[in-house]
């Protein structure tokens, strides 16, 4: 017997996650189905088997921001310990260069108010000339001024040219920031958006700009407690379940509702949210005619792909910093002969999580790391990170974790459908919904909520 507030979420990521939390707290019967064996979706940990011993590795490393707050308060609802689950560090961006040498580094004064502790930071930061700080400010003042706001949305890197900030100073600064927020090459990406990031980090309580990184694996701090959040509230929780097909069911009185179907049952639901990453959710589009404009929409959207290269090294390997970007520049003043590196932020995991000797590092966007095969690619970063790190010797085993279409593209004026769609009672959640950002868990959170408040209010 179909229940008139019995809805389906589809997929169970951060969107989908989100949304069954806010509804089942409005006393609404919630059922997710997921078609992997785990919930969390990128945000989850898996295991790596080596010489007989497993490794519990995250699916990619993550960081989240101070400004997270809708995150931060769902994490804290159901009951994690942010102390336990983070490490917190204000503000600070360390790129390495090779020999050992730091090429820049940037640290917010933590005991001034926002946004005097970034300001203050960019004054006294090194591998930049006093013109390159001073310009970096003016362009962190006058994007206060215009509330961080610009009348026609742009490519990042030619606004931040217009803006006389240097090559220098976008590779040191701005380019990092643009591929660790926006995973999206910052000659394509999105000024807006990055923009909407930099506001919410750097407005507000100076706790905003702060690093959170993750001390234990994903699904510890994610999916495990929402997950127990949600059967407890009543929540059905379907693993293994791929929905094959959505069909729209019309009564005698006109009164629509859903039939999913899986491999060998139909289920019935009153709505349905389709919380499915941006790559899969035209599957579904395409068999429900009233969405077609959307399905048409997101044929234009094109993906970004992130690795992870874990590399063990001994036990006593450790690192100077828990966090540090990587660049091939050993000589600051010869910008235009920049190694073309692969490597962009390496974590040291024996110091954030207890995992000694441990390397995590990051390489995303589109690159030439894809053409590589995954033994060749871990090759090159540890020769990367021997040449920034002298004192590395050759990692005892290798991991790598690709995301071939991680997220999607973020690119300048690009269109972002809605959670409300044209099909009366169907939504759609994701981070590719919530316009204001990028690919984020943030964002997926942002989705999920508004999602289910439009639920609850129609």
């Amino acid at each position: 017997m179909l229940d008139n507030n019995h809805v389906a979420i589809i997929g169970g990521g951060c969107a989908g996650l989100s949304t069954a939390v806010a509804l089942l707290d409005r006393g609404y019967a919630v059922t997710i189905f997921e078609a992997s064996s785990q919930l969390g979706g990128r945000a989850r940990s898996v295991v790596v088997e080596n010489n007989n011993l497993m490794h519990q590795l995250d699916n990619g490393q993550h960081i989240l921001l101070g400004a997270y707050r809708e995150t931060l308060a769902l994490l804290h609802k159901v009951g994690v310990d942010e102390k336990k689950a983070f490490l917190r560090v204000p503000l600070q961006i360390s790129m390495q260069a090779g020999n050992g040498k730091s090429a820049f580094s940037l640290k917010s004064v933590n005991i001034l108010p926002a946004p005097l502790n970034m300001l203050f930071g960019l004054l006294g930061c090194k591998g930049l000339s006093f013109t390159e700080r001073l310009a970096a400010i003016k362009l962190m003042v006058y994007l206060k001024r215009i509330n961080y706001q610009i009348a026609t949305d742009t490519k990042l890197e030619q606004f931040l040219i217009d803006q006389q900030q240097s090559v220098k100073l976008i590779a040191m600064l701005w380019e990092p920031l643009c591929l660790a927020a926006l995973n999206t090459p910052i000659k394509n990406a999105s000024t807006q958006i990055f923009l909407n990031i930099l506001r919410d980090t750097f407005t507000g309580e100076k706790s905003n700009s702060d690093f959170l990184l993750p001390k234990l694996d994903l699904s510890q701090i994610i999916s495990q407690p929402l997950s127990r959040y949600i059967q407890e509230k009543g929540g059905v929780i379907k693993l293994n379940k791929r929905v094959r097909s959505i069909k729209v069911i019309t009564d005698t009185l006109g009164k629509e509702s859903f039939e999913l179907s899986t491999n060998k049952e139909s289920h019935y639901f009153s709505h349905v949210v389709l919380a499915v990453s941006p790559a899969r959710v035209d599957l579904f589009l395409a068999t429900l005619p009233k969405l077609q404009r959307v399905y048409d929409q997101m044929q234009s959207y094109t993906y970004q792909p992130i690795y992870t290269i874990y590399l063990q090294y001994a036990a006593e390997t450790k690192l100077p910093d828990v966090m540090t970007g990587m660049t091939g520049v050993a000589d600051m003043t010869k910008m235009p002969e920049q190694e073309n590196i692969i490597s962009q932020w390496v974590f040291d995991r024996g110091q954030l999580c207890g995992q000694k000797g441990l390397m995590a590092v990051i390489v995303s966007a589109v690159g030439k790391h894809q053409h590589l095969t995954h033994d060749a690619l871990a090759l090159q970063v540890a020769r990367e990170l021997h040449h920034a790190f002298p004192a590395l010797t050759k990692p005892l085993w290798h991991k790598v974790i690709a995301e071939k279409r991680a997220t999607f593209s973020c690119v300048s004026n690009l269109t972002r459908p809605s959670n409300k769609t044209s099909q009366a009672q169907l939504y759609l959640a994701g981070d590719y919904t919530y316009a204001d950002y990028p690919a984020t868990i943030e964002g997926a959170v942002r989705s999920g909520i508004a999602c289910a408040g439009l639920i609850v209010n129609s």
